[in-house]
Parts: C-alpha cells; structure tokens; sequence
C-alpha cells in the first residue's frame, strides 16, 4: 500500500492563520472610553477660547491623548487603555472648566466694567444737569435782580414825575379828589353869559396844554357847569359851549383832540347853593379832570 504525504495540504493552512495573526497584531485596539475622549479632544481642539483661555491645561490634554493613543496603537490591554483614556479625559475637562470660569470672569469684568460707565454717565448727566440747574438759578437771580432794580427805576421814575406834576399843577390850583386831580377854571375866565375864554383864561389853558406836552400819556374831561339862572336848556348849552371852549384852546395849542373830552353839565352838581350871587358864581365854572398816568378818567354817575 502507498504512503500518502501531507505535506502539501498543510503548508497552505498554516500561511494562512500566520497572517491571520499579524494582521491582528498591527490593527490598534480601541475602546468606548477612549473613543469618547477622542471625540472630546476633538471639540475642544476646535473650541478657540480652549486654546486661547487654557493653554497649559490643553497641552497637559494633549500629552495625555497621546500617550492614550500609544497604548491603543501598542495594542495595549483594554485596561491599560481605559486607564490612559480616563487621564486624558480628566484633563480635558479640566480644560474646558478653566475656559468656562475665565469667560464666566471676564463676562463679570465686562459686566462690571459697562455698570461702572453707566454709573459714570449717570453721574456726569447727574453734574451736568446740577450745573445746569446752577446757570438757570443765576440767571433767574440775576432776572429778578434786574426786575427789583427796573421796578425800583420805574417807581422813582414814577415818584418824580408825580412831583414834577404836582409842581406844574400848582399854579393851575389842582386839587385831589375822589376822581384825581380837578382843575377849576371860574366864571371870571369868560365873558359874561359867553363861551370864550378872555385873556387870563387863554393863560390857563396856555399852563394846562404845557402840563399836557409834559405828560403825554394823560388825558382830561372838560366839565361845563352854570348857576340855575335862566332855563335849563340854556344852561345846558352854555355848559356845553364853554367845556368846547376849552377844548378849542387846548387844541389849538398842540394837544391832540382824541386827549380831551367835553361833557356838558348845565346847572346840575352845584357846589354851592343859587341863593347868593357869590354861590351862583361859584357854579359858574369849568372843571378839567385830569386822567391817571394809565389815561383812565373816573366819570361822573
């Protein structure tokens, strides 16, 4: 019988599981933990402020990784390369929590920084509006000073000018009454039961147009008045004729004839009683109101 060999049949078998063997020699063995620290590495690698806020804790990362991907590489037990993954893992954690506490820094230093220029700007409007404030209360000081000072001006204005009046109205005999100021222009200042005025009228009324001239802001009432004698409508038109009289004059000495006004009275408002010649005389008159230093003339009721 023939001795078969088996030499053939083995060679191929054993070339096959030797490199079977070696290819699982050279293929990195791997873990779940050390892929979840790769990704990790990953995103901090790509995060800018990791690199930017922790340098040394991301270099301390990267040294740790490698190390942990030599093992893998080295094909080092699943132990040996968790416990390098975990280190690794550990310090990138560290990374990301330094990148986290000095963002969460900075954000308060940024914070704080915009609270301080909003406390300054509100302290500067706050400076600002009191300075404000200080200007206007000067000039309002200053305003009432200049309006105490005019008012002042004003009432001494007023105060010369009322006795310059005085002195102008004295020689025309003025006296005050509840009405202001009346001018009495008697009987003797017209002809007899006449409407014109004779010589020393004409120099009354020549004084009183000077006052007038003087006084521009004044006005004055020509009142006629006559004594009971003859008829009621006489007197009532020789009142009237002898206030128009008056006016006439004033006018044609420069006075404005919107200044004086005529009133014609008869012989109503004696000041005396008609039973004497001397009284009748006395009602007889012309009165001149002069107006306040506003032009208001106070008319008989």
């Amino acid at each position: 019988m023939k001795k078969i060999s088996l030499k053939p049949v083995l060679a191929p078998t054993l070339l096959v599981m030797t490199l079977l063997v070696s290819a699982c020699a050279t293929t990195p063995r791997s873990t779940g933990l050390l892929e979840q620290t790769r990704s990790d590495y990953a995103m901090a690698r790509n995060n800018p402020n990791v690199e930017r806020l922790a340098p040394i804790e991301m270099e301390q990362a990267t040294v740790a990784m490698n190390h942990a991907n030599a093992a893998s590489n080295q094909d080092d037990s699943a132990v040996e390369i968790d416990k390098l993954a975990y280190i690794a893992k550990d310090k990138i954690a560290q990374a990301n929590e330094v990148t986290k506490q000095k963002l969460a820094e900075r954000q308060i230093a940024q914070t704080a920084k915009e609270r301080d220029q909003m406390i300054l700007t509100q302290r500067t409007s706050e400076a600002d509006k009191a300075k404000q404030d200080a200007a206007q209360s000067q000039l309002t000081t200053q305003a009432a000073l200049a309006a105490a000072a005019d008012s002042q001006r004003q009432a001494a204005d007023a105060q010369a000018q009322a006795a310059a009046l005085k002195a102008q109205l004295d020689d025309l005999s003025a006296k005050q009454t509840e009405r202001g100021l009346v001018i009495t222009m008697g009987d003797v200042l017209f002809g007899t039961d006449l409407s014109n005025l004779n010589s020393e009228g004409m120099r009354s009324a020549q004084k009183l147009a000077d006052v007038l001239n003087k006084n521009p802001q004044r006005t004055v009432l020509v009142e006629g008045y006559t004594d009971s004698t003859g008829s009621s409508s006489h007197n009532q038109e020789l009142s009237e004729r002898r206030a128009m009289s008056v006016r006439t004059a004033l006018v044609g000495m420069g006075i404005s004839g919107d200044r004086v006004l005529t009133r014609g009275y008869g012989q109503s408002f004696p000041v005396a009683a008609n039973d004497t010649s001397a009284n009748r005389q006395m009602n007889r008159r012309v009165e001149i109101v002069l107006s306040d230093a506003n032009g208001k003339i106070i008319q008989r009721q």
